[in-house]
C-alpha cells in the first residue's frame, strides 16, 4: 500500500492550491481527482478570463451559518498574497468594477500556475481517480481509490459543492463528511439566475437581452446595485445572481429600477415641464425602449397616456413602481448554471484557524464544500485561496 502524509481530494482552485503549499512544506501529497482535467470552475470563470479574487473581500461579504467562521483564514490570506504569487509566474491582472480582478492571461495560465505550484516541490496529481471509501486508522486513513489503497496520515476534502454537475460537481464531500458526524447545512443553488412563469415568462421572453442597471432586494440582506438582464426563461444579471444566494422559495424581490434618482420627483417635473409627453416616451428617455413599451403594462397603465392626463395617484403609483418594482419568481435555474453551491457542511464542528475537523483528527474541508458562500466576483476563488492556505499550515 502507498503511504504518503497528505491526500487531497478534489484538484479545483482549494484542492490544487492546498497540494501545492503542502508540497512547499516539505510534505509527501497527492490530489486526485475523478474528472479528466484540473481547475474546470477555474477554466470557465469570467469567461475564461478568470477573476480570481476581489480586492473588496472582507467576511460580511460571505453567507454562512457562522459569519464569523472565514474572518482567520480570510485575514491570514488576503487578495494582495494571491496576486504576489500571480506577479511570481509573471502573470498580470486587471480590475474591472467592483474590485473584480482578472487575469489578463486568462484562465489556462492561472491553472497552469497552481500546477506548477504543486509539481515543482515535488506533488503529484492523478486525474481520473475515483474515491470508493474512506477508512480512519490508527494513524491516519485509507482510501480505496480506483486505482489503488492510498494510506495517508491526513485527509483533505476539496471536492466542491454541487453546482454545475456537467464539469463533474458531485455531493461527495457532504457524504464523507456526514460519514464522520458532521452535519450539512441544507444546500441550494446561488449565484443563479431566476425563473419565472406564466405572463411573466412570456413578457421577458419578448424582453431577452435588454439590460438595465437596478437596486436588487430580497426579503432579506443586502441590497446590490448592478445590472439585471432579462432571459428567456426569466431574469439573470450580476444584480439577479447576487440577490439568488439570499433569496428563499415563495419569496418576493423588489427592483429599485431608477437607484440614487426620485422617480417621483422627476414624474412630477415633467409633467409640468412635458404635459403633452405620453408616459412611454418619458420612460424610452430613462430606459431601453423595449422595457419602456413593456412596464406600464406590467404595473396595470396603458402606457399613451400624456403625462398631465394622469391623476397624482397615478404619479404616485408609477413612481412607487419604479422604486420599489416586486416580483415573485417561480423559482431558480437551478444546479446546471449556479455558479456555487449556498449551504455545505457545518462549520461548528470545524476550526477555523485549520478547517480540520473537531470531530476526526487529520480530516480537512476546505473550498465550497463548507457552509461559506461569497458573493459574485472573485470573492468565492478567494474563499478557496484562503482556507487551503489555513488547512496547509497543519494538514
Amino acid at each position: 500500500m502507498e503511504q504518503i502524509d497528505a491526500l487531497v481530494i478534489g484538484a479545483g482552485a482549494a484542492g490544487l492550491f492546498c497540494g501545492a503549499r503542502l508540497a512547499q512544506r516539505g510534505r509527501s501529497v497527492r490530489v486526485i481527482d475523478h474528472s479528466k482535467k484540473p481547475g474546470e470552475k477555474i477554466r470557465i470563470s469570467g469567461g475564461g478570463r478568470c477573476n480570481f479574487t476581489n480586492l473588496e473581500t472582507e467576511p460580511k461579504r460571505f453567507i454562512s451559518e457562522n459569519p464569523h467562521f472565514a474572518k482567520s483564514a480570510l485575514a491570514r490570506y488576503t487578495p494582495w498574497d494571491f496576486c504576489s504569487l500571480m506577479a511570481e509566474h509573471d502573470l498580470t491582472w486587471h480590475e474591472k468594477t467592483l474590485g473584480q480582478l482578472f487575469c489578463d492571461q486568462k484562465s489556462g495560465a492561472v491553472i497552469q500556475m497552481l500546477l506548477d505550484e504543486l509539481q515543482r516541490p515535488g506533488g503529484e496529481l492523478r486525474l481520473e481517480t475515483t474515491v470508493h471509501a474512506l477508512t480512519p486508522k490508527t494513524s491516519g486513513f485509507v482510501a480505496e481509490t480506483s486505482s489503488g489503497p492510498v494510506a495517508a496520515s491526513s485527509v483533505v476534502i476539496a471536492t466542491g459543492g454541487l453546482s454545475i454537475p456537467k464539469i463533474g460537481a458531485t455531493g461527495f464531500a457532504y457524504d464523507i463528511a456526514e460519514q464522520f458526524g458532521h452535519e450539512i447545512v441544507p444546500t441550494r443553488p446561488a449565484l443563479v439566475p431566476m425563473t419565472f412563469t406564466d405572463q411573466y415568462r412570456d413578457a421577458f421572453s419578448d424582453l431577452s437581452g435588454v439590460s438595465l442597471p437596478v437596486e436588487a432586494h430580497a426579503k432579506v440582506g443586502p441590497s446590490f446595485v448592478e445590472n439585471m438582464l432579462f432571459t428567456h426563461r426569466g431574469l439573470s444579471g450580476p444584480s439577479v445572481l447576487q440577490i439568488s444566494s439570499y433569496w428563499q422559495q415563495g419569496e418576493n424581490i423588489a427592483f429599485d429600477l431608477m437607484p440614487s434618482v426620485h422617480a417621483l420627483d422627476l414624474l412630477k417635473a415633467a409633467k409640468t415641464d412635458t404635459p403633452k409627453q405620453a408616459l412611454t416616451q418619458w420612460l424610452t428617455a430613462h430606459f431601453p425602449s423595449r422595457f419602456a413599451s413593456y412596464f406600464p403594462h406590467a404595473i396595470g397603465v396603458a402606457g399613451k397616456e400624456r403625462l398631465a392626463e394622469l391623476s397624482n395617484r397615478q404619479i404616485d403609483h408609477i413612481a412607487q413602481a419604479l422604486k420599489a418594482w416586486s416580483l415573485k419568481p417561480a423559482g431558480t435555474e437551478g444546479w446546471r448554471t449556479a455558479e456555487v453551491t449556498a449551504g455545505g457542511v457545518a462549520t461548528d464542528a470545524l476550526s477555523s484557524r485549520t478547517m480540520e475537523s473537531k470531530l476526526q483528527p487529520g480530516l480537512f474541508f476546505i473550498g465550497e464544500c463548507v457552509d461559506v458562500t461569497g458573493w459574485l466576483g472573485g470573492y468565492n476563488f478567494q474563499w478557496a485561496w484562503a482556507s487551503a492556505a489555513a488547512a496547509a499550515e497543519v494538514a
